[in-house]
């Protein structure tokens, strides 16, 4: 008599330390099978039909997680995670000694199809620090005091971004470059339910706005009909914010100082390099490494920190400003000033130690890409090859929204 059988499952999960509960995945997801609580966001292993539609539009990777499991995690059980639980030793189907292994090989397979052209999930620098990530969720907020909100563009442009500073007291809240926050803006959406957490990249670097102060920066662009960008624009001196996070475990700031750093972005996509260049300027102001920043915008008015921008050292910070907008001047994007600085692009691909982050607009990613293919192919460089190792060893990160 044969004895009964287990059926396994593959799962799909997503990993709570290195979500930025940016709510994409949810949106994403053509069977609902996405979830979250005031912790963590979850899958639905009764309803997930492995369709993959989520992977590639994930800014951080947390969604491409699998486990071969006899019996599915259930939603309470994920809700309740800090980290993703290790794969568990499975015993097979009885009589079906090869079945974890044709459960992965096929896991293996959709997930090789769902990452064509994203280079593979995303690592952490080796030497970036460890960060504190979900601190504080929906069921536990953190609250902060608005000490600081600074118009950035000019007063005559119809583009209104804000520097807001927000403290936290006596609360513990410490981040890292490159980490994110969320914010819960009061009331309830059309459906009378509470307001997803909206994330901002932190603009400050670890230790505060000033040294040795618990509190961080956000750059913020008033929306159309933002619910949560209207209501951080607006918030005077003194206001309560409640807060969740930090988030984010791979877009990381390498603490080593002869590290190369190539930044990328448009509009508020600058935040995190803000605190990167902080960062290197307080704590290793004579880093051998080279620091170089592609910022895009329609015109100078509308650039964030155009103005502090002028006063950072070329020693410290290599800048080139990239306007579409221009009057009676043509259109100049970020991959058009990589092109122009192809034998220095190209230099430091060459180098291990050089890091690109790339932070802004969905879809700019791709003309990035083909810059770094251009001055690569003047180089005698195969850009193909150098980007996966890249994004093998931590070195190369993108963040669009």
């Amino acid at each position: 008599m044969n004895a009964p059988t287990t059926e396994l499952i593959k799962q799909h999960l997503i990993d709570p330390e290195i979500c930025i509960r940016c709510n994409t995945c949810e949106e994403t997801c053509p069977v609902d099978a996405v979830t979250h609580d005031g912790n963590n966001y979850v899958v639905d292993a009764s309803i997930c039909n492995h369709c993959m539609d989520c992977i590639s539009p994930c800014p951080t990777g947390s969604i491409d997680n699998w486990r071969v499991v006899s019996k599915a995690y259930s939603l309470e059980e994920q809700y309740s995670w800090e980290e993703l639980p290790k794969q568990e030793e499975v015993a097979a189907a009885a009589g079906e000694g090869g079945a974890v292994e044709a459960l992965e090989d096929e896991v293996s397979k959709l997930l090789e199809e769902a990452r064509k052209g994203l280079g593979g999930k995303p690592v952490a620098p080796h030497s970036a620090s460890k960060p504190t990530v979900n601190l504080y969720n929906r069921g536990k907020l953190a609250v902060a005091t608005v000490t600081g909100n600074f118009r950035l563009t000019d007063a005559a442009s119809d583009t209104d971004v804000r520097h807001i500073i927000l403290d936290f007291g006596d609360q513990p809240f410490p981040v890292l470059e490159g980490q994110s926050i969320g914010v819960v803006a009061p009331g309830t959406d059309e459906n009378g339910k509470p307001h997803v957490a909206r994330l901002y990249s932190v603009a400050s670097p670890r230790g505060g706005e000033k040294p040795n102060t618990n509190n961080l920066a956000l750059t913020v662009k008033r929306e159309d009909k933002g619910v949560c960008s209207n209501y951080l624009c607006d918030l005077p001196r003194g206001s309560k914010v409640e807060v969740t996070g930090p988030f984010g475990a791979t877009f990381l700031m390498p603490d080593d100082p002869a590290a190369n750093i190539i930044m990328i972005c448009t509009g508020t996509g600058s935040a995190p390099f803000r605190g990167f260049t902080e960062r290197r300027r307080r704590a290793m102001p004579d880093a051998p490494g080279r620091l170089l920043l592609f910022f895009g915008a329609r015109r100078p008015e509308e650039l964030p920190y155009f103005g502090p921008l002028q006063k950072v050292p070329e020693k410290l910070l290599g800048k080139y400003f990239c306007y579409s907008r221009v009057p009676d001047q043509p259109r100049v994007y970020v991959q058009d000033r990589i092109r122009s600085e192809m034998a220095q692009i190209a230099t430091l691909l060459r180098d291990d130690k050089t890091h690109v982050y790339i932070c802004g607009l969905k879809g700019m990613e791709s003309g990035v890409d083909e810059a770094f293919a251009d001055a690569c192919r003047a180089a005698s460089i195969d850009w193909s090859s150098v980007k996966p190792r890249m994004r093998e060893s931590g070195r190369y990160h993108v963040e669009t929204y």
